[in-house]
This record gives C-alpha cells, structure tokens and sequence, in this order.
C-alpha cells in the first residue's frame, strides 16, 4: 500500500513558523528517503498553529530538498486563488520538476471568517466552474489566454473533499480525489462509495482514493497514549472553544471523557489493524498520514514507524 505525507507545517508550542518551516524541508527529506509516495502541503490562513499558507511556494523548497517523491499542495483553495494564476504556478513547479508535481484543489477558504474576509474569495458556486477553467489551461487545445507555463507542463490533479458534494464532483471531472478522512471519518465511506459508482473517466481513465489519517505511531501503545495528549489536549481546547499551540505531552491537560477525534495512536502492530480497518471502511487506493506529535524527533519516528508497517497493509479489495 502506498503511503503519503500531508503535513501542515504545525506551530507547536514554544517554537516559531520559521522552525516549524523548516522542520517541513528536514521532514520531506526523511520521507523521500524512506520511500513515501507523495508529500502535500495544505493551504490555512489566519491560523496561529499553522504556518503552511503559501503550498507553492513551500512545495518548491521542499521539491527542491528532495529527489524522487511526489510534492504538491493538498491542497490549494482555489475560490482564494485566480485559476490563471494557480495554472502557472504549478506548471512553472511541473516544469522546474517534471513528473513530480501534484496540484489538489479544495473548496474551503481554509481560515477563520475574519481571514475569509481579508481574502475575498469567489462564492462557493463559483467553485466547479474554477475547476473546470483551471484544467483548461493545461490542455493542448488552443485557448484564448495562454497560461504559458502550464502548456506541457502539467501537474497531477487532485480533487479534495470531506463530504459527497466533493465526490460526485471528481467523479463528473474523471479526477483523483482525496479524502479527509481525519477531519470527517463518518462522511468517509459514503463518499468514496459515490466517487467510484458515478466516476466518469476524464484525465485518469480509473477512479482512485487518497485517504488522510490521523496516526500517532510508537514503538509501544503506552508511549503512543502519551505522544497522544498534546492533541487529546487540542481537542479539549476546541470543545471549549479555545485555541492552542500543540503542547508537550507533559504540559497538556486532558479530558479522558473527550478523545483526540479520529487519530490512530499505537504501536506498529495496532496500527497495521487500524489502518486496515479505514481501506476496508474507505476502500483507499493510498494513505496520506498526518501525525500531531509535538516533538520533532518523535513525529519523524512515527513515520518511519508508518512506512515500516505499510508494505503489509492490503491494496483495496
């Protein structure tokens, strides 16, 4: 099975965006050696524990750090963005980095409302048709704008959702689509059922399913419990309706009546079984992992953990 990275450049308490900026390019190096598929950079704005707000640009540092995995944006918000402009980005990026750039394309504005309002985005409507102009651009047909880096230069385009709206519209587009598994487990199974029934081929001629998991790996559970409190601590502060930094395990206050949400926290062999669990629940073509540990050194443990157990988890039936 194939493994990802999708790493939000996290803020984690007591350290800056710069550190955490970096800790991406020292990450992405690690999973291109252990032979991750592909590594994404989502796009969050106004979001104090977050510094991946710019994907293109960080997918260029990091594709640049690297040699053979796959980098891209997972993705990038397109009501916030001029298709225009996204095509040339990335075909610029396709071009620097042939057959490694992926382009994942979200409808969400990817901040609080007072960052919303600062980016003025397109109305949600507006989304499909977005889509649809941006992948025009990347044709070989004649258009009337050239968006000219992007002609021969084209990246893999993903669609991203967390719910059936998401899906049907990647199935009507014949795209990839990635689902965010960590964010809206319930919506997980209904949507990939509906993405593979009603997909139509278009720029991929079969359906296939990227599914983002939250995993805290160790090497035993006892450890993986306590790597887990920073976000069973984050989880506790947004039902309260605050915001913090992921703190150390040994800072975090928890409530053992309130779970981390859908993270999968354990030792290699619980995880093998947890993870085969959601391709069964999801039927996923490949896993994108996101791993909430404070500590540097530990979250690159975690993954080295993941892609130790990933050639024994099964392909979709």
């Amino acid at each position: 099975m194939r493994v990802s990275v999708l790493d939000t450049s996290p803020i984690v308490a007591g350290s800056t965006a710069r550190e955490a900026l970096q800790r991406t390019v020292d990450l992405a190096e690690l999973a291109d050696e252990l032979g991750y598929h592909r590594y994404w950079l989502p796009e969050h704005h106004g979001m104090r524990g977050v510094a991946s707000a710019a994907p293109a640009v960080s997918a260029a540092r990091v594709a640049d750090a690297t040699k053979r995995i796959r980098v891209g944006a997972g993705g990038v918000l397109l009501l916030n963005h001029p298709p225009l402009v996204v095509a040339e980005q990335f075909g610029t990026l396709a071009a620097f980095h042939p057959g490694r750039i992926d382009l994942g394309l979200g409808r969400a504005l990817g901040g609080p409302r007072r960052a919303a309002d600062a980016l003025n985005p397109g109305p949600a409507e507006s989304f499909p048709g977005r889509v649809k102009e941006l992948l025009e651009y990347f044709a070989d047909a004649d258009q009337p704008l050239r968006a000219t880096p992007a002609r021969g230069n084209v990246p893999e385009v993903w669609l991203l959702g967390s719910g059936t709206a998401s899906a049907r519209l990647a199935a009507e587009l014949g795209l990839p689509y990635a689902f965010a598994y960590h964010l809206r487990p319930a919506e997980a199974a209904a949507a990939t059922r509906i993405y593979r029934e009603t997909f139509r081929p278009g720029r991929t001629l079969e359906p296939s399913v990227v599914v983002s998991v939250a995993v805290v790996a160790a090497v035993t559970e006892d450890r993986a419990e306590w790597l887990a409190r920073s976000v069973r601590a984050k989880a506790l502060s947004r039902s309260r309706g605050e915001r913090i930094l992921l703190p150390r395990p040994e800072d975090a206050t928890v409530d053992p009546a309130i779970g981390p949400g859908p993270v999968l926290a354990g030792a290699p062999a619980a995880l093998r079984n947890s993870l085969r669990a959601v391709i069964a629940e999801t039927g996923a073509d490949e896993l994108m992992i996101t791993t909430p540990i404070h500590d540097h050194a530990e979250r690159k443990r975690s993954y080295a953990l993941v892609r130790e157990i990933s050639d024994a988890l099964p392909p979709r039936a």
